[in-house]
């Protein structure tokens, strides 16, 4: 099944803001997923590649990004007209040498990381969520709501990603 880049995704960010609740749920649950997906895995399949990111070099992405819902959140609250723009050349992931860590290691960094993200989005007030700045590369006004949604998507497609290498190499 060909594979639908992240870069050439569009959204539609039209959420209704009360699906916030469940958005948020997809992010927290995140941790678990990726942590049952690898489980008994062997290093070679964990650091194996076929080109592109190994399983690890994924993992480590979604740490690496793990800054940029934080930063938008709160440019938004300060009423900044626009959003920073995520660094499209990963070059924190590219330069980070994710296969030469302990996969435990990074499970552990990514949930501690997530943990502080949902409860960041925990303590944003109920009227906050529809506030919005305009997101760089796609144009349009992303509210809080969005991010949540947006991270969540982001991370399903890197799950589906592992879950391709995973079939590929295990």
């Amino acid at each position: 099944m060909p594979r639908w880049p992240w870069i050439e995704r569009t959204f539609n960010f039209d959420y209704p803001v009360g699906k916030f609740p469940d958005l948020l749920e997809r992010v927290r649950g995140t941790p678990a997923r990726l942590e049952e997906m690898v489980r008994g895995l062997s290093r070679g399949v964990l650091t194996r590649s076929d080109g592109g990111w190994s399983i690890q070099q994924n993992i480590g992405h979604l740490i690496d990004l793990g800054y940029l819902p934080f930063q938008r959140i709160e440019q938004i609250l300060a009423g900044q007209p626009a959003l920073i723009a995520a660094d499209m050349e990963n070059r924190r992931t590219r330069d980070a040498n994710h296969n030469d860590r302990k996969v435990g290691e990074l499970l552990a960094e990514f949930r501690a990381e997530r943990a502080r993200l949902v409860a960041r989005f925990e303590s944003i007030s109920e009227s906050d969520w529809g506030k919005s700045a305009i997101h760089p590369r796609l144009g349009q006004p992303m509210r809080i709501v969005d991010i949540a949604g947006f991270d969540a998507d982001h991370d399903d497609y890197h799950l589906a990603r592992i879950r391709e290498l995973i079939h590929k190499f295990a």
